[in-house]
């Protein structure tokens, strides 16, 4: 473990406690904390000039590469970002022998750093080397520019690396190490020419990087770049090559003579002019729920760049994904029309007869079928608020409880479990919370790769605090090869070692028996169900050793806090509801609730899965999981809509799906779900949807599910529209609109009220927040919820009181019971539904990718992303491969009692024996063809993980489907850091402003 780093999500406490002195002057200041914090603050006041600093960050901690930020602390130079603050200490901020050693430090900078600022993409008011050249008030350097021996590196498809601008102040490595902690770069301090290194070598592509963009957002300079900026921020910037190395040999040459300020002057004139083509807008990301929030700078409908800074989930975090995946946005086959079906292609028509069509459709079938003809399909892609209006045109115009969203297909199952223990279905804390935990319990799931933002909060806990992991998962992923335990259990089987280990705690004394006395209802009914939970029955069905389970029960016994993160590996499965049960079960018996740091976390797969299903867009719930059967909650929503609204729960998808093809369900109206991909059993489902006999599919593009559509109606995507997400930590958070939207396409809530209003809804919203004045109103769980207190980076995690407190520890004072007590859920353990057998003797577990999302219908929009990974593979085992004779690039056939796919294989140890894996991301050959239509017993959650298959070796022998530059064939070079103290032994390196010849520099101007 390295020297101890902060925490990223948890904010430091400045609250004063202690005095010192500041160019003497008292302040008020926090023991323990940095200096250069302080001293920011008092800038960011306007009580004093900035001290100069160029590697910190405040979110990563001190470098010490810089040297910029000398001061001197009680008469001794310091650098004021590893100082930290005592009583008593005195600081000057200014004076002969500080300035000397802050313009030493800062010269030797711009030796590696040309600077021609007008003609640089980097010059955007923001960029630190250009600020701290005009704080400093520098006119000519000392040292001249060094050119270094190497080439700018362009191999990666999203960010480009120019070593002849790289200062080497390693912030890219600290954020590489101790950030993201991909422990992909270094920097080479004992070489003559020192520069960063990708896996140990000078190129980028090939290496261990998932270019996540960390190393970009903090590079203080243009030295780290996304190629969407490149020749397009700047007037000047988009020049030949010739023509730009003439400009800057210009700019070089009247330096000399003239002095830094004019050329500075000149820089910041056009940096200004560039604020009216280029808009920064606050947007939420549109992939997985950890709710990642930045701007998003834009010029006309072009992305010029991503830059994560101030969000509560990831500050300057992001992934691949949410830095560069957004080509879906301008995409050529963006849907900018309604579509009529015309045979067997389609037609453009206009929003008026699209709206006719829909109209008499609708109307048509609720006056021959009734109401109960009609189902609507939310999407966890869309706003709150319009997953809202979803439901509401459901259930107050049409007068139908069938809606439901694709939680359906992932995560109802682990609200449910929850519900039944704790009462809410949602994350037990904040990200802050699981970065402080004791122990990390993670249970079939992949964060690295599905939530990686959150997962490098896991990543640097268990690095640099001391934090314990455990990882139960068929395959061998990242986190598992990070793991302190690791053990693979036999499919399905989750509940059980879950439930034996809770009973060898309580056998053994080790429960927490004052929580449980005080908090929970029905342990002695929950102890008696365990009794069939040995621990020799558990590595029966589980296969994992008795042994082990003791020494898993010892580290959750003993664990200061444990959170358990937990996501489709344990929900789809025919006893998913049961497994989420039987974990929060083993959290209530160790006391592992209403505590920071502690408590269950079910991963959201989508970016408002969450919200989706928090908004009523569920066969049985209002919003705020308000029940549809309850009298009095029914008549509030019917005496404020005005309507008489169905009393008993509507269909979910899956009963949908069933109710079209026995005839009872005549239309389906899908939206921003692309269901023919998503569901199980696709065949199945591809037959129910050729069968309905009016579906309208609401898309950004063409989806699969379009192709069986009679209308085809076209969305904004989300940075053309306003309105909420809610992340995974149960945090609601604006988005905002950047550009326009595309062609005729309209926002989706827009075009639900144009439906509604065509059936007589009368519907008057303007703006989303109207929307969600109408839930606050209606929903105790957001009664405190306004865009006002959202605002810009603001956010609220629920429930919200309606004075606006928020709950970012869900369970405080009480559960959502009655009593105030949770409850203990005894389950009984049932095996899957689909098991392997002689005939289907191999089982197929799936999943997502880190570099494409689902099918890939967003991500494969982005050039880049097919680079990383072009199409869809199979995982098999070494030993199989050798059983089977298989070589990757072999193409193979999967056959599942439901379907067949055509796949090529990619050996590796990430998977063992007769375990398969398939990533989700293909339209093409999609895993979904394969899967069965069982499901959850509870909830009708698909069980994807519950397939069987038989696997024939095809005569077909190809390339590596997985290209060899793909990260998963690099090889990371972990360090604890930068390693500082590696430059600091160089021969040519002295502290700043300790030598006699540091005074030598006083950079002034000669000639002006």
């Amino acid at each position: 473990m390295g020297a101890m780093k902060s925490f990223l999500n948890t904010p430091a406490d400045h609250s004063p406690n202690m005095q010192l002195t500041i160019d003497g002057i008292p302040l008020p200041a926090h023991s323990g904390e940095l200096l250069i914090d302080l001293l920011n603050r008092r800038t960011e006041s306007g009580a004093q000039k900035p001290v100069p600093h160029v590697c910190y960050v405040q979110q990563m901690g001190p470098i010490q590469s810089c040297d910029t930020c000398m001061v001197k602390v009680d008469g001794q130079l310091a650098r004021a970002c590893a100082t930290a603050v005592t009583a008593g200490m005195t600081i000057e901020t200014a004076g002969e022998t500080v300035d000397i050693a802050q313009r030493e430090a800062f010269d030797r900078i711009l030796q590696n750093h040309m600077l021609y600022c007008t003609v640089c993409d980097n010059n955007n008011q923001n960029c630190t080397i250009h600020n701290t050249t005009k704080d400093l008030d520098v006119k000519h350097q000392q040292r001249p520019y060094t050119p270094k021996p190497y080439e700018q590196d362009l191999s990666n498809p999203f960010y480009r690396y120019d070593p002849q601008q790289c200062i080497l102040c390693g912030r890219c490595v600290e954020a590489c190490q101790n950030v993201q902690v991909n422990e992909t770069l270094t920097i080479n301090w004992e070489s003559a020419h020192p520069r960063v290194l990708w896996d140990g070598g000078e190129k980028i592509d090939g290496s261990s990087c998932v270019s996540c963009g960390h190393c970009v957002t903090v590079c203080p300079c243009n030295a780290l770049m996304e190629k969407s900026m490149l020749g397009q921020a700047g007037y000047f910037t988009n020049l030949p090559p010739k023509v730009l190395d003439d400009m800057i040999d210009v700019v070089k040459g009247v330096e000399p003579p003239i002095g830094y300020g004019p050329i500075l002057t000149l820089s910041e004139i056009e940096s200004a002019m560039r604020n009216e083509h280029t808009k920064r807008t606050k947007t939420v990301c549109t992939y997985c729920a950890v709710g990642c929030t930045f701007d998003v700078w834009t010029k006309d409908r072009h992305i010029l760049k991503i830059e994560p800074m101030h969000g509560p989930a990831n500050g300057i975090s992001t992934c691949v994904k949410g830095k560069f995946a957004w080509g879906h946005i301008n995409s050529p086959d963006r849907l900018t029309k309604p579509l009529l079906r015309d045979g067997e292609s389609f037609r453009e028509i206009t929003w008026d007869e699209a709206l006719d069509i829909i109209e008499k459709k609708f109307k048509q079938i609720k006056a021959d079928h009734g109401p109960d003809a009609l189902a609507f399909i939310a999407s966890s892609k869309c706003t709150n608020e319009e997953s809202f209006l979803m439901q509401k045109l459901a259930r107050a115009v049409i007068g139908t409880n069938n809606v439901d969203n694709c939680a359906r297909y992932c995560q109802n199952p682990a609200t449910m479990g929850l519900q039944r223990t704790v009462g809410y279905g949602g994350d037990s804390g904040s990200i802050a919370d699981i970065e402080k935990a004791g122990l990390i319990l993670m249970v079939g799931c992949n964060p690295a790769e599905n939530h990686p933002v959150l997962c490098t909060r896991v990543k640097r806990s268990h690095k640099h605090r001391g934090q314990r992991l455990i990882v139960a998962d068929l395959r061998k992923h990242e986190m598992a090869e990070r793991a302190d335990i690791f053990m693979r259990p036999n499919p399905s089987t989750d509940a059980v070692w879950f439930s034996a280990v809770a009973k060898y705690i309580i056998d053994s004394g080790l429960a927490k028996m004052d929580f449980v006395n005080k908090w929970v209802n029905n342990f002695d009914e929950y102890k008696k169900s365990l009794d069939p939970f040995t621990l020799e029955y558990a590595e029966k069905i589980t296969g994992i050793p008795a042994a082990t389970l003791v020494t898993v029960a010892h580290e959750i016994a003993r664990a200061d806090g444990v959170c358990i993160l937990f996501a489709m590996g344990v929900t789809q499965h025919c006893g998913g509801s049961d497994t989420a049960t039987a974990l929060s079960n083993l959290l209530l018996v160790t006391g592992n609730y209403m505590r920071p740091g502690a408590g269950a976390y079910p991963l959201r797969g989508h970016n408002n899965v969450q919200g989706a299903s928090d908004l009523g867009s569920m066969p049985n719930v209002f919003s705020g999981y308000q029940k549809v059967d309850d009298p009095d909650i029914r008549a509030k929503f019917e005496a404020d809509w005005g309507v008489t609204l169905p009393t008993s729960k509507g269909l979910d998808n899956h009963e949908m799906i069933r109710a079209i093809q026995e005839g009872k369900l005549k239309s389906l109206y899908i939206k921003g779900e692309d269901t023919i991909t998503s569901d199980a059993n696709a065949g199945d489902v591809g037959d129910a949807l050729g069968n309905c006999e009016f579906l309208i599919v609401q898309d950004i593009n063409f989806s699969e599910t379009c192709r069986f559509a009679d209308i085809v109606l076209p969305a904004a995507a989300s940075l053309e529209k306003d309105g909420t997400f809610t992340s995974t930590e149960r945090r609601i958070q604006r988005i905002y609109k950047a550009i326009e939207p595309l062609g005729e396409s309209k926002a989706d809530w827009e075009i639900i009220q144009l439906i509604a209003n065509r059936m007589g809804g009368h519907w008057n919203y303007s703006h989303p927040s109207e929307i969600m004045d109408e839930v606050a109103r209606l929903t105790p769980l957001f009664a405190g919820v306004n865009y006002d207190r959202l605002e810009g980076y603001k956010s609220l995690q629920w429930p919200i009181a309606a004075d606006g407190k928020d709950s970012p520890l869900l369970f405080t004072e009480k559960f959502p019971f009655p009593d105030g007590k949770a409850r203990f859920y005894p389950i009984e353990y049932i095996p899957p539904c689909i098991e392997s057998n002689p005939e289907f003797d191999l089982h197929l577990n799936n999943g997502r990718l880190l570099e494409q999302f689902q099918q890939g219908s967003m991500t494969y929009r982005t050039p880049g992303f097919k680079v990383l990974s072009p199409s869809t593979f199979l995982e098999i085992s070494p030993e199989l491969a050798t059983e089977r004779g298989i070589t990757t690039g072999r193409y193979v056939q999967l056959m599942s009692p439901y379907g067949i796919v055509r796949v090529q294989a990619v050996v590796t140890d990430r998977v063992q024996g007769k375990q398969l894996y398939m990533p989700i991301n293909s339209v093409v050959e999609p895993v979904n063809r394969l899967t069965s239509s069982f499901t959850d017993r509870n909830t009708h959650t698909p069980a994807y993980k519950e397939t069987a298959v038989i696997m024939t070796v095809l005569p077909e022998q190809g390339e590596d489907p997985l290209p060899r530059r793909n990260f998963r064939y690099g090889n990371r070079t972990p360090q604890p850091g930068l390693e500082i103290e590696r430059k600091w032994a160089r021969t040519d390196y002295h502290v700043p402003g300790t030598s006699p010849a540091d005074k030598l520099v006083q950079i002034t101007s000669t000639t002006v």
